[in-house]
């Protein structure tokens, strides 16, 4: 490939993936075969649940409106993607369990969601979520409801029946109780679990979390994972509540997350009455990013509940606090799923939720450590792949101010670097040595350093990273060879289908070297504009749409914001997987 100029400046240091923006067919990859490798989940989830903020009363109005002001907030062009619907979507006559249909599952609750002509309530709220170009969770829990035990439902396809597959051992549902368990090895049971999950999917369901689940529902959990997958449609799989970390291996192998503890929610025993969490509660989880650290990773994450920011003091924390949980999640690679009411957002926490520096760190699928644990000095550190090391440096106490200090020895950096904010975006010039920062209660000082003779931090950015813009047929699909486990493809063949590398920012102009990885056979074009000016062509060639190859030009980066644009507006252009800029 020609070297050309192109005058454009550096990205963000460490921007990482985002989560995929539609469910679409794989392009040029092979269907995944288990739930740990379902296509899904190789960076942790961003989106939002109905749980925080709505609770027990949720209705197909309430769920719209909230990924109306996903999409008008502008928090889907910043990564957040899934709408997951908790629990009581359901009909719950009694203790008797979940009212079923006359194949055992569950039926929706239609004076919450009311069917559309024909179509299940359900469905219809999964068909306005899509509308939005978001993606859409449903709640589930072990087992079967007593109430298909007592039609002794037919199991749909087979010649079984419930009460050839059930026990009379309890399962959790913490709405209408009477769930019982399945007995795994009786025939029928995996095809009960799969035609549930095959309505699911006929729903259009993304996402399913399984609450009330512990080590005994390792059965369940296997039945829900081959299930899910059988459907032919990525669907994210989280496990809920409180799972033992000496089943991490087990929670890892057959699902995309789990959650690490109880509720991050205060309920009755808030700080302030009517609050939906507090300092208290975030506190919780300092032990167990710690603790769980090993576990997470692309495709199965560590979740550490909802992430409360947004509402201003109605979410029970001040906005260091909302800060603080933003940045221990992020540090841990957790899924940031929102608990807030995004049609009350506050605007300055709006924009600590649409930080891409902060969201980068999230989305680089890598999980802290904890390095200093020193009373109310808690700081967690973690290398990125360009050799970069994002630092957190908090204060535990909730009332006083503190000074944190790290030896930059102990995050593995020796010598000197150069800091940068990144809740700020400000440059923190040269550190070496020691850093301390004197914090306010709560607070947290979240930083990335470049050590010196790095090379300057060069930095990889996926395709499908936070805060690109994918624009008309432009897709992503599952890329088992690329870097992130993703590229985006159908790019070309029309004006309208690009993809957009957004916020890049440059301290100063200088020349610098993009590394485009694509993906062809044969030859193709990229057409690439920065910031909107005049198109230049490269023309590259490839031997597979399964093997990344790259090409590199030299560029001029601009101090201040740029973007570049990558399409070909009369023939498909190549498949791309990320950019690097160094």
């Amino acid at each position: 490939m020609g070297l050309r100029t192109l005058g454009i400046k550096t990205w963000i240091a460490g921007v990482g993936l985002a989560v995929v923006a539609a469910v679409l067919p794989p392009i040029g990859a092979a269907a995944p075969a288990h739930a740990e490798n379902n296509g899904v989940g190789l960076t942790p989830a961003l989106g939002w649940s109905s749980w925080s903020s709505v609770r027990k009363d949720p209705t197909a109005a309430k769920v719209d409106a909230q990924a109306d002001a996903m999409k008008a907030s502008g928090l889907a062009a910043a990564g957040f993607q899934y709408v997951n619907l908790d629990d009581f979507w359901y009909q719950c006559p009694g203790s008797q369990g979940p009212n079923v249909d006359a194949n055992g599952r569950w039926v929706t609750d239609t004076t919450k969601f009311p069917a559309s002509g024909s179509t299940d309530g359900i469905k219809a709220v999964a068909d306005h979520v899509h509308a939005d170009g978001l993606q859409f969770g449903l709640y589930v829990t072990p087992g079967v409801s007593q109430q298909a035990v007592a039609q002794n439902s037919a199991i749909l396809g087979t010649s079984y029946h419930v009460k050839d597959i059930a026990t009379t051992t309890a399962e959790k549902n913490y709405n209408c109780k009477g769930m019982v368990g399945i007995d795994y090895s009786k025939p029928g049971a995996q095809q009960f679990i799969d035609s549930w999950a095959d309505e699911f999917a006929s729903w259009g369901v993304d996402y399913v979390k399984i609450d009330g689940v512990g080590t005994p529902d390792v059965p369940d959990i296997q039945a829900w994972s081959k299930a899910l997958v059988q459907t032919g449609r990525p669907i994210h799989l989280e496990l809920s509540n409180n799972l033992a970390i000496g089943s991490a291996a087990t929670w890892k192998q057959y699902s995309n997350g789990w959650r690490t503890s109880g509720d991050i929610e205060c309920y009755t025993k808030c700080t302030t009455p009517g609050t939906l969490t507090d300092w208290t509660h975030v506190q919780t989880r300092f032990g167990q990013v710690a603790s769980w650290q090993p576990d997470g990773g692309p495709g199965a994450f560590n979740d550490y509940d909802s992430l409360e920011v947004g509402n201003g003091s109605a979410t029970g924390l001040t906005d260091a606090e909302q800060q603080s949980q933003m940045s221990l999640w992020a540090l841990g690679s957790g899924p940031l799923i929102l608990g807030t009411d995004l049609t009350q957002l506050n605007a300055t926490e709006l924009g600590y939720l649409k930080n891409r520096r902060v969201l980068a760190v999230d989305q680089d699928a890598i999980d802290a450590s904890r390095i200093v644990d020193n009373g109310n000095q808690q700081v967690y550190s973690k290398k990125e792949k360009d050799g970069s090391v994002v630092i957190g440096l908090f204060n535990y106490s909730g009332t006083d101010s503190t000074t944190v200090s790290v030896p930059l020895s102990a995050a593995g950096i020796s010598g000197s670097g150069t800091a940068t904010d990144l809740w700020s975006g400000a440059s923190l010039g040269s550190v070496s040595g020691t850093y301390s920062v004197n914090l306010g209660p709560g607070a947290v000082k979240l930083i990335r350093v470049v050590p010196s003779g790095s090379g300057g931090g060069g930095v990889t950015i996926e395709a499908e990273a936070a805060g690109n813009t994918l624009a008309g047929a432009a897709r992503v699909a599952t890329c088992a060879a690329c870097s992130g486990g993703h590229k985006v493809g159908y790019i070309g063949n029309g004006a309208a289908n690009s993809v957009t590398i957004n916020g890049i920012t440059e301290a100063a102009a200088g020349s610098h070297t993009l590394t485009i990885a694509y993906l062809v056979s044969g030859s193709r074009s990229f057409s690439i504009s920065v910031n909107g000016g005049p198109d230049v062509v490269e023309t590259v060639s490839g031997s597979s749409f399964a093997t990344p190859a790259s090409a590199s030009v030299t560029v001029q980066l601009n101090a201040g914001a740029n973007t570049i644009k990558f399409h070909n507006d009369t023939a498909y252009a190549p498949d791309l997987d990320a950019i690097t800029v160094s």
